[in-house]
């Protein structure tokens, strides 16, 4: 029988609680900027690895504690292309984190930037209609050390850095609240993983009171609005939360943004044939996009097994862009990475976990059309 209760990982420690630790057992001080170095900047996968500790330490410290929680299931894709993991945790579920290389188009014909599309929960209770992520329901949400090491479990397999990071794995990530942010902290920390806060970028469905939230904390963040939709017709049909948090709830969170915030803001719009690619949801779009000063990410919808939608032809989505582009809008059209390899958030841990009876295949919804005309 699995045992579903989390070990404590030391990945989601602060030096501070890792201090507090190490005094409970009677240990100098010292000891626990150690246990930080070992866990942090050498990356052991093991407390037996911290060699300049005690060995009677290291044994009180694995009656308590782990550095490690998951294990790379399997890996798809090649070091040249978007490559996406599969976790598997230590309750024996699933999350799926996706390491995407730059477009060397975009940084004068070459980078070696790599940028982490992390996961937040165990499925996700948020149901958009289009999305993989979802399909089984919610699980549970990760932990702060479960988040971090994501990014540790990528970068020791791979062996390279990972300069950028985007919570748009599975889940919402401002409905994990309090993990989320402390995984943030760790992440940017000189002590912890050290990515710069301008590195990352969180992504939220629209939960316009944790938007307020997310405004106060101090380091400085990307904030990026998984929209869909330019309008409540729209938006309340392929996407549930815009029933509780309308259009117009959405944008006055992100004006209070604006106000406390430097950066811009950023609206990430799946086009799906038919459903929400009509010129009239682009000139809305436009309009929306200006009124917050915000860049838009066109991107062609990642065909899910089970669902029936369709992304537009390439025609359609160059009529979209155009649109906005003609608007002033700041713009891009991502051919989007992976669709080889299912890399629509959600889909490999559901093959997994349907595979293993974890649970039940889900039965698919239907489609719903939406008139497209211009």
């Amino acid at each position: 029988m699995i045992d579903k209760k989390a070990p404590q990982s030391l990945l989601g420690m602060t030096p501070g609680e890792v201090e507090a630790l190490i005094k409970e057992m009677g240990e100098p001080g010292f000891r626990a900027k150690q246990v930080v170095e070992w866990t942090f900047a050498r990356r052991v996968a093991d407390i037996e690895a911290m060699t300049n500790l005690p060995k009677a330490l290291r044994e009180r410290l694995k009656e308590r504690l782990v550095t490690r929680t998951m294990s790379v299931a399997t890996v798809s894709g090649s070091a040249d292309t978007t490559r996406k993991f599969l976790l598997k945790l230590h309750d024996g579920r699933y999350v799926e984190t996706v390491l995407i290389p730059a477009n060397p188009a975009l940084y004068g014909g070459k980078s070696d930037r790599r940028t982490l599309c992390v996961s937040s929960q165990v499925g996700c209770a948020y149901d958009c209609k289009f999305c993989a992520s979802g399909l089984a329901g919610f699980t549970r949400n990760l932990t702060a050390a479960e988040i971090v090491e994501q990014i540790v479990q990528v970068e020791a397999h791979t062996g390279e850095r990972v300069d950028n990071l985007v919570f748009m794995g599975m889940g919402e990530p401002l409905a994990n609240f309090s993990n989320l942010i402390q995984a943030i902290e760790i992440l940017n920390a000189e002590w912890g993983i050290g990515i710069g806060a301008r590195h990352m970028t969180v992504s939220t469905s629209g939960l316009a009171p944790q938007i307020h939230k997310l405004a106060d904390f101090p380091l400085q963040i990307r904030l990026a609005i998984s929209l869909h939709g330019a309008s409540d017709p729209v938006r309340d049909q392929i996407m549930p939360v815009n029933r509780k948090y309308p259009l117009a709830e959405l944008f006055g969170a992100l004006e209070a943004w604006n106000a406390k915030r430097k950066q811009f803001l950023t609206f990430e719009f799946i086009l799906i044939e038919d459903v929400n690619d009509s010129l009239d949801q682009a000139r809305m779009l436009a309009k929306r996009a200006r009124s917050v000063n915000a860049k838009v990410n066109l991107i062609p919808y990642n065909t899910v097994d089970g669902l029936p939608w369709k992304r537009p032809s390439e025609q359609r989505q160059e009529a979209f862009l155009a649109v906005l582009t003609s608007a002033g809008v700041t713009a891009t059209l991502r051919r989007e990475k992976g669709h080889d390899i299912a890399a629509a958030c959600g889909q490999l841990r559901l093959k997994q976990e349907t595979s293993e009876g974890i649970i039940e295949s889900p039965i698919p919804e239907k489609r719903i059309t939406i008139g497209g005309g211009n």
